[in-house]
């Protein structure tokens, strides 16, 4: 569909194709428009474009419908003529690989991270805590890592927490931060994050970058689709702080790679204006530096979200491809919103991109790229090329089969609960602790045993355990979403 040196966005009027060479893919983007205008369709045609390059993909599929990503398109009607119109177009319809991950385990590859790892700043964006409240947060942290306690999951967190109310003479000179009361409204926190089902973000075997950025075998980079077509509506602070999270862990983890030819990833962020809502300052600043500089490491991203307005200026000036869909202005405030996109495009003296805003049909944007030097091109209207894999979900029977010939299939599925917080406070106190079940013998032989253990969710978690320890000698204080630019980079 694209060379790999260069993204493809679609035609223009007079059949030219339109779009930006790969090696400026890192300089971000959005894909804007109102329901029904083709988003879609877009984030679908610009994922296979990045994995055709070998560039890895990370999406939130937010309708359940880039799932067709994994299945053999077979274009007819308006997508047929469409193709038709482009003869320049190597269109050849073919699925891709795809990986299709779900926080609740239920319709993907299980999805965690640990308390440690997101740390205090952004839980506490996910508790929406009171000042005094991420205070002893903070606090708590603190205490955790200075006594080695592992804190993975809810119940570390909560049996940390008692602990501190039980013993306030381990907090020193933080005594005053952590009162009886504020630990009782972070349990209530907790206990309410619990009944939306994001328990089982926290927990083991956690998510490894490096499962997400290798390429297929045949060359291609993997798609990852997190499915978030329940999450977005029951728990979009859950969904909002798991994206921010992934920002924050590449940006810790991932070496400088300066100018490339093409990035090593490219995130896509639907309803983007949730990771924005109600969103702390300080965690809004330090978001807005992460995209500004996180495009040295290799990684693009991709906006995803009705209108423009729903970002910060600071995001939108970082912002190289921009795709508009139609967008309708009936009211003041909408008709204000609608010169504002059109004011940020470069001007084309060919038409007027104001007017052309509510005239877009389906399938149709307003483009504006970057040229060669970076600078921005003039704006183009443009017919979006139709995406080689299927337009539409799959099946449950076709999902269920991708999911099983995935590559990730046993590393994630089985969670692991080790010797943590919560086992380490109860020894203290002299309670007795529940083993953790073992697995019922089988036939196998202890070679498959122990293949399994090491290649398994055991193997993730001795990974998961080194890196704890790595990332607990080499933390700072003050932890957060930006740990290496306060400092506290992980070693």
């Amino acid at each position: 569909m694209s060379e790999s040196s260069f993204i493809v966005v679609g035609s223009s009027p007079d059949g030219q194709p339109v779009g930006q060479a790969m090696r400026l893919a890192n300089r971000h983007g959005l894909v804007a428009g109102a329901t029904g205008t083709g988003k879609t369709v877009t984030l679908q045609h610009l994922a296979e474009a990045f994995s055709d390059a070998g560039v890895a993909v990370f999406a939130a599929d937010v309708k359940g419908d880039l799932c067709g990503l994994g299945a053999k398109g077979a274009p007819e009607g308006k997508v047929a003529e469409r193709i038709a119109g482009m003869p320049w177009l190597r269109h050849q319809p073919q699925a891709y690989p795809v990986s299709v991950w779900d926080i609740a385990g239920q319709s993907g590859h299980p999805l965690r991270t640990t308390i440690s790892e997101m740390g205090p700043l952004l839980l506490g964006n996910l508790l929406e805590l009171t000042d005094s409240q991420q205070s002893a947060l903070y606090a708590s942290f603190k205490v955790a890592d200075r006594e080695g306690l592992l804190l993975l999951d809810l119940k570390d967190l909560k049996a940390l927490l008692g602990h501190l109310k039980d013993n306030p003479q381990v907090l020193g000179e933080d005594s005053a931060l952590v009162t009886g009361a504020s630990v009782q409204a972070l349990l209530r926190r907790l206990a309410t994050l619990e009944q939306q089902g994001a328990e089982a973000l926290f927990g083991e075997p956690a998510l490894q970058l490096e499962d997400i950025l290798r390429p297929d075998p045949d060359g291609r980079g993997r798609i990852h689709l997190l499915d978030a077509s329940r999450l977005v509506h029951e728990a979009p602070k859950v969904y909002a702080t798991f994206l921010l999270w992934l920002l924050a862990e590449l940006f810790e983890q991932l070496p400088e790679r300066g100018d490339a030819e093409k990035p090593v990833l490219a995130l896509f962020f639907d309803e983007a204006h949730l990771l924005f809502k109600d969103t702390p300052k300080a965690l809004q600043d330090r978001l807005e530096q992460v995209v500004r500089l996180i495009r040295s490491k290799g990684v693009g991203v991709y906006f995803v979200t009705q209108s423009p307005a729903d970002l910060p200026d600071a995001v939108l000036a970082q912002l190289g491809l921009r795709i508009q869909h139609g967008l309708r202005a009936y009211t003041a405030r909408e008709q204000k919103a609608l010169r504002a996109v059109a004011e940020g495009f470069r001007p084309n003296p060919s038409f007027d991109a104001l007017s052309s805003l509510t005239e877009l049909g389906i399938g149709e944007a307003l483009v504006g790229t970057l040229e060669d030097k970076g600078t921005p091109a003039r704006v183009q209207r443009v017919l979006i090329a139709p995406p080689q894999s299927r337009i539409g979900p799959l099946s449950e029977s076709e999902r269920s089969a991708l999911i099983a010939r995935s590559p990730l299939v046993g590393r994630y599925d089985k969670p692991i609960d080790r010797d943590s917080a919560y086992e380490r406070l109860n020894q203290r106190k002299g309670e007795a602790v529940e083993p953790a079940p073992q697995p019922k013998a089988d036939d196998s032989s202890f070679a498959e045993k122990a293949g399994e253990f090491l290649q398994g969710a055991a193997g993730q978690a001795i990974k998961s355990a080194v890196r704890q320890a790595a990332n607990q000698l080499g933390r700072q204080l003050v932890r957060g979403l930006m740990g290496s630019l306060l400092g506290g980079k992980k070693k």
